[in-house]
């Protein structure tokens, strides 16, 4: 058994990379340098390759001893890694080639021409996960480039996006505009932040408008930016400036207040003329976006707003699966349904280089080493606060239901919790547990169960925890790019466990592309979850 954490005082020893969020003297490590795991790999498959190359009907395959210190597994074959497998000797080197292009770019998501050292997270997130079991459609990767293309026509710095910034700024909405906006502000946590921002860009494709993004302090420097050529992140000098005093639920050019004062509505702008409306429009759906603009008239007359501000935090993109007039073009873009913010996510989101250091340095020194990996994300919410106690015991009833955390044997040979099969050629396995929660004490529970007994197939099992920080710091940038990485160490786990209401895990899982196990939220205090939990 090991179960391991990280001893207070130690981060940078373990890789943490905490260098640019608390302050140590310790920075991420630079570059676009993959996992070793990966490295190992990739040896084998070049070899392969000259192999092939080279009449590999009449060589012997060159190959690696089964432990090797760059892998860090005990037992574990180097080739069968579940990151990125070896390649197939039967295809030819240039199907090779072809195949890891697409691979790289999430099979045509993304496109080839960004520079690889400005955003490492781009090209590399697919090294640290399975691959996608969702195959995007031909026509979304034909929309995104279209998409691309009218960013860089009308986005920030172009002559269009000058030209639309003065109508804006002298209070006037302007007829007949090249180019339409969509404009979005963020609210409350980053899970929230990064469910509405995908949403809101969905939108911008339905409606054929240009994405920016208001990024105060706390929110600036996550995220690369996803089109190249320009920039989504509104420039300095913009006309609304006080986002948070002007953007609010009172605002006169909220469109749930200008139907409600009735100076608005579908059957008013029959004759209206674009430049008799307001320079722009604020779309409130913070909380909650029913009955606010999905009916189809109201989408007519929002078509006629060259400036729209988008605030929200919720996922709002199932709301266009109700109406019709987008019906047709959803079916084209998402065959799949279930993997609409897999995809918008996979695209729109990756971290800055600051940001993946901290995810890098944290996968090696927590999950690289790990023959499976288990993610598991708590969090209670403080209007139903669930007593500890209460809580890890649904965890346990949890894992026995779902087979999730390796069994634990008792001194008379029975067998507690729960467990996947060992390896089948007998070597001992090595299981992590990542956990993440604003508490600790889950992580010290879970560690203590593998520290005082020894599992039941004698495999190692490490549980670890980037950080608990007791409460949620939305407005610290540090804050969020800790729970940024956290987020992305939980999409490469090999099974997740979330918590109902959770958007921290619901992106985690989304951004993976499986179907995690959720904890469900207990009715009260002090009536536990029954069951404790279900697969989404």
């Amino acid at each position: 058994m090991d179960a391991k954490r990280t001893p207070a005082g130690a981060h940078n020893k373990a890789g943490i990379g905490v260098g640019t969020v608390r302050g140590s003297e310790k920075e991420p490590r630079r570059g676009c340098r993959p996992p070793p795991e990966v490295l190992v790999v990739g040896f084998l498959g070049t070899m392969a390759l000259l192999v092939l190359s080279f009449g590999g009907g009449s060589l012997m395959p060159i190959g690696l001893p089964r432990t090797t210190e760059l892998v860090q597994r005990p037992g574990r074959d180097a080739a069968a890694s579940p990151v990125h497998g070896a390649p197939d000797r039967d295809k030819p080197a240039s199907s090779h080639r072809h195949d890891e292009a697409d691979v790289r770019l999430l099979g045509g998501l993304l496109s080839p021409a960004f520079d690889e050292q400005s955003c490492c997270s781009r090209y590399a997130s697919y090294l640290y996960r399975r691959p996608s079991p969702f195959r995007q459609s031909s026509y979304l990767l034909e929309r995104l480039r279209r998409y691309e293309a009218r960013h860089r026509r009308c986005g920030p710095g172009s002559p269009l996006f000058n030209e639309a910034v003065e109508h804006l700024r002298s209070g006037r909405n302007a007829a007949r505009s090249e180019c339409q906006y969509a404009v979005w502000t963020p609210f409350n946590g980053l899970g929230n932040r990064m469910l509405a921002l995908a949403s809101t860009f969905l939108y911008a494709l339905l409606t054929d408008r240009v994405l920016l993004v208001h990024a105060p302090h706390e929110f600036d420097g996550l995220f690369c930016d996803p089109f190249r050529g320009s920039s989504w992140t509104l420039p300095a000098g913009f006309p609304i400036d006080d986002f948070d005093g002007t953007i609010t639920m009172t605002s006169p050019a909220s469109y749930k207040n200008m139907k409600r004062a009735g100076a608005i509505s579908g059957d008013h702008l029959i004759n209206v003329t674009a430049e008799a409306l307001p320079a722009y429009v604020f779309l409130d759906l913070i909380q909650s976006y029913t009955g606010a603009a999905f009916c189809e008239a109201d989408q007519r007359v929002l078509a006629r707003f060259n400036w729209m501000v988008v605030k929200s935090d919720v996922y709002f993109a199932t709301a266009f699966f109700l109406m019709p007039a987008y019906g047709r073009e959803l079916a084209r873009l998402f065959p799949q349904k279930e993997a609409v913010f897999h995809h918008l996510a996979r695209y729109l989101f990756h971290p800055s280089n600051d940001v993946w250091g901290i995810v890098r340095q944290l996968y090696e020194a927590y999950l690289a080493g790990a023959d499976e990996r288990l993610g598991l994300q708590v969090r209670v919410f403080p209007e139903v606060p669930v007593p500890f106690e209460t809580m890890y015991g649904q965890i346990m009833r949890c894992s026995a239901q779902e087979d999730l955390l390796p069994r634990v044997a008792r001194d008379d040979g029975a067998v507690r919790n729960s467990s996947a099969v060992p390896p089948p050629d007998g070597a001992k396995k090595m299981t992590s547990i990542l956990v993440t929660s604003l508490s600790p004490d889950y992580y010290e529970r879970i560690r203590g169960v593998y520290r005082s007994n020894r599992t039941d197939a004698g495999g190692h099992v490490a549980v670890h925890q980037p950080s608990h920080e007791g409460a949620q710091h939305t407005e610290a940038r540090g804050h969020n790019q800790r729970a940024l990485a956290e987020i992305y160490l939980l999409s490469f786990c090999d099974r997740i466990v979330t918590t109902a209401v959770s958007t921290f895990g619901y992106v985690a899982h989304g951004l993976a592309g499986v179907r995690p196990v959720v904890l469900l939220r207990a009715p009260s205090p002090e009536m536990p979850a029954e069951p404790p939990c279900v697969r989404s």
